[in-house]
């Protein structure tokens, strides 16, 4: 059995976009924890400057299925235009 997979996810917005972003976070959230393997996505730090989603799947297959998943499709099209750099993904 292998360990769980942490990831942390950094959306910086551009100027003003801060509640577009949070949006199309929350949107996507409610539809990714329902998706197997999922143990952990939300929201852990939003402010003006940053919003920190944090996760944690059960095994690396299902971390690969929500990557190509059409809920992480959706929410890169959403942001597309909201955020001032990629995001920024580390392993815990």
């Amino acid at each position: 059995m292998s360990a769980p997979i942490d990831l942390q996810a950094t959306f910086i917005p551009n100027d003003g976009e801060y509640f577009r972003v949070k949006l199309a976070l929350e949107i996507a959230i409610d539809e990714v924890v329902n998706e197997p393997g999922c143990i952990r996505y939300e929201l852990t730090e939003a402010n003006e400057d940053k919003l920190v989603l944090t996760e944690q799947w059960a095994s690396e297959e299902h971390l690969d299925i929500h990557s190509k998943g059409i809920a992480v499709q959706d929410l890169n099209e959403s942001l597309s235009a909201l955020l001032a750099e990629p995001v920024i993904l580390e392993r815990l």
